[in-house]
């Protein structure tokens, strides 16, 4: 994994990169998955993978502006290692993990919408809500409309959000994510932003379909 997705650049297995997660995948469509940086400071880069999907690579995320907490869902295949790999300035990579049990079959099943059809009118559509925070910073949670999928299902082509841009009022960018297949349907998602205010939320599917939204206080 470290030749594959590290690109030969120094590791260490760092107690203070936390990835939470339930043991057992009681829905393997939708694995929920915190990951924290505990006292670990000058992240640049966030990548979360696991090694035994037949898609390792979950995500990749920039956190520009914004710490490099974010919780999401993710499709799991087996019972496989999760792991974060948190890039700080100096070129470093630093690595946690957890285990996950799991019965399988989450990356190959079609999605739900594919299935119905109903991302036709929603594809894109986004809506979500901020909480400021004690230090300062904002508890961004969003939820975009997508089908995300994999590849892996008979007669269903590959079909998932490229990236999300997230920027404050003025038009700063305080973080850059970017799902891959595994990521669950409809990708629900948080953020901790060092700002305050509104959030635009932009980006496009690998197929160019844009995505746009703002993001207030209160749900939108």
């Amino acid at each position: 994994m470290a030749q594959r997705y590290l690109s030969g650049a120094p590791v260490t297995m760092d107690d203070r990169v936390r990835v939470l997660m339930p043991q057992s995948a009681e829905d393997p469509l939708a694995v929920p998955v915190e990951v924290r940086a505990e006292g670990l400071a000058d992240v640049v880069e966030v990548l979360v993978f696991a090694d035994l999907n037949p898609l390792p690579k979950i995500l990749e995320y920039f956190p520009k502006a914004a710490k490099p907490n974010l919780q999401f869902r993710f499709k799991v295949e087996q019972s496989t290692p999760v792991r974060a790999a948190m890039k700080t300035r100096d070129g470093v990579w630093h690595v946690g993990g957890a285990w996950v049990s799991a019965a399988g079959g989450g990356c190959t099943a079609p999605s739900v919408g594919t299935g119905s059809g109903l991302w036709r009118e929603q594809l894109g559509e986004v809506n979500g809500r901020l909480w400021p925070q004690k230090d300062g910073s904002e508890r961004l949670r969003l939820r975009v409309m997508h089908p995300m999928d994999t590849g892996l299902a008979a007669g269903i082509p590959v079909f998932h959000i490229e990236s999300l841009s997230l920027r404050d009022a003025g038009g700063k960018e305080l973080a850059l994510f970017k799902p891959y297949e595994p990521i669950s349907e409809n990708p629900m998602l948080s953020f901790d932003l060092e700002s305050k205010g509104p959030i635009t939320v932009s980006g496009r599917d690998i197929q160019g379909n844009l995505i746009s939204g703002r993001i207030g206080a209160s749900p939108l």
